[in-house]
């Protein structure tokens, strides 16, 4: 019985096995090529505007945190959006209203978030 079982997975191991040879002829290939000369330029802060070897204990702006909590809110609207739409021919106008009962508290949703300024930069 466990031999039928390992056998099954066989595949799937022997396809793990290869990626990870791949995954590390890559990582050990672009070490052997590739020049390492980090200057300041790269050591750099980059996106965030932080500087990357700084106090930990400094403050860190709340709009950050905000910023990212509506882009979950409504990346997560989105990901109801597409099984809506796909289903919609099969829901019918019950799943049509209640999607756009959705859409429409997300909407209010919104609209505060904006009116009370959080989408705002200074």
């Amino acid at each position: 019985m466990s031999t039928e079982l390992l056998s099954q997975y066989l595949p799937i191991i022997i396809f793990l096995a290869i990626a990870g040879v791949i995954a590390a002829a890559m990582v050990f290939g672009s070490m052997l090529v590739a020049k390492q000369k980090p200057d300041s330029e790269k050591l750099s802060a980059y996106e965030c505007g932080f500087e990357p070897f700084n106090d930990a204990r400094s403050k860190f702006d709340v709009r950050f945190y905000l910023v990212a909590i509506l882009f979950i809110i409504f990346d997560l609207e989105v990901a109801f959006l597409f099984p809506w739409a796909v289903s919609l021919g099969r829901i019918g106008l019950f799943g049509f209203w209640s999607m756009m009962a959705f859409l429409g508290i997300l909407t209010i949703g919104f609209i505060y978030e904006w009116k009370k300024g959080a989408l705002d930069w200074e």
